[in-house]
């Protein structure tokens, strides 16, 4: 049920229409940060993020743009506010996307200048509008903050729309969950430009993570959403993980699945111990294999055979099986190890 939205080229991909959901994060660093902006871009490539945004503060941000993309082969986008010059200047230092708000870049001549740089270049631009970014006039009606949200974003797609921007991507992000739904599903509906679907601020620790999976799930399942980020306070590479387990349990890509057991007291293993071991295991593994970490005997084989592969344990013992079939019996420790070979040799 995906909907079929404009295709547009970023980089060296592509996203809408048919493409792969691709995964977002942002770098903490500002680029003239050199060392530690490309060791943490480096990490954020290694755990899966297909786009990397950096704020750009400063001419020389925009100018450093240039040394990030020599150094890695991923899309980076700049993030500009307030100065239409930091735009033009990432421009030409071979950024792949932009992502402003009309609302604050100024005056319509500064605007305009930015935008036909983008046109030259084919730069393609994100609209992006939240609860804090709504436009004066629009935010003093008595309406929801969804609909002004929306009519802000539909007030600057017209305004760039005519001056010639074709290639845009949209987000229109709220840090309410509910919020964030609605929003999405009436612009999906206004225009077919590729959505950039997240919920913004949405905290940190587990509520951040239910939040923003409630919402994107829910987005994802009714065929929204091009481009996804978890916005998370925090380490930027637990955002990339966060949307794999989003787009994987929707079957929406095809990466490692792990299921374990809730622990109780037929469990005698420290099961939690062995289920993180193995799904930090997984995440250098790119297969599409199911994978189960099992407290007893109860649970597994049992109740996770249609698995590839895992372990049960029973207090001094570990049992590999694979598709239900116990294929190893060792202490817990040596099962594992059996496993991580089983997995590698899948």
């Amino acid at each position: 049920m995906r909907k079929n939205t404009k295709e547009i080229k970023i980089g060296n991909k592509y996203i809408g229409g048919s493409n792969k959901i691709l995964i977002q994060s942002m770098s903490t660093f500002l680029p003239s940060e050199f060392d530690e902006c490309t060791n943490e871009i480096e990490r954020l490539i290694n755990a899966g993020c297909d786009i990397v945004r950096v704020a750009v503060k400063t001419l020389e941000d925009a100018k450093y743009i240039k040394k990030l993309k020599e150094r890695f082969d991923v899309i980076i986008v700049a993030d500009i506010h307030f100065n239409y010059e930091l735009g033009i200047e990432a421009i030409k230092s071979d950024v792949d996307k932009i992502r402003f708000n009309p609302g604050n870049i100024g005056s319509d001549e500064k605007l305009q200048a930015l935008i036909e740089k983008c046109i030259e270049y084919d730069v393609p631009v994100r609209i992006g509008v939240n609860s804090g970014s709504i436009e004066k006039d629009i935010d003093s009606l008595d309406i929801s903050t969804v609909e002004k949200c929306v009519m802000s974003l539909d007030k600057y797609i017209k305004k760039v729309e005519n001056l010639g921007l074709k290639n845009i991507v949209l987000s229109l992000k709220l840090s309410d969950t509910l919020d964030t739904i609605e929003a999405y599903e009436k612009i999906s509906k206004m225009y077919d430009y590729p959505l950039h679907i997240g919920l913004t601020e949405s905290g940190i620790g587990d509520n951040a993570l239910i939040k923003s999976s409630i919402a994107l799930g829910t987005l994802l399942r009714e065929g929204i959403g091009d481009t996804i980020r978890v916005s998370l306070t925090g380490d930027p590479v637990r955002e990339v993980y966060a949307a794999k387990s989003i787009l994987k349990s929707l079957k929406l890509i095809k990466s490692p699945d792990l299921i374990s057991c809730p622990t109780c007291g037929r469990t005698e293993v420290d099961l939690e111990k062995y289920a993180l071991e193995i799904d930090e295991f997984l995440k250098n593994i790119n297969k599409d294999i199911k994978v189960a970490v099992m407290g007893c005997l109860v649970n597994g084989p049992g109740e996770a055979k249609d698995a590839d592969m895992g372990v049960a344990f029973i207090k001094t013992q570990g049992v590999l099986f694979k598709k239900g079939v116990v294929v190893y019996k060792g202490t817990p420790d040596l099962a594992i190890q059996e496993l991580k070979k089983a997995i590698l040799e899948f």
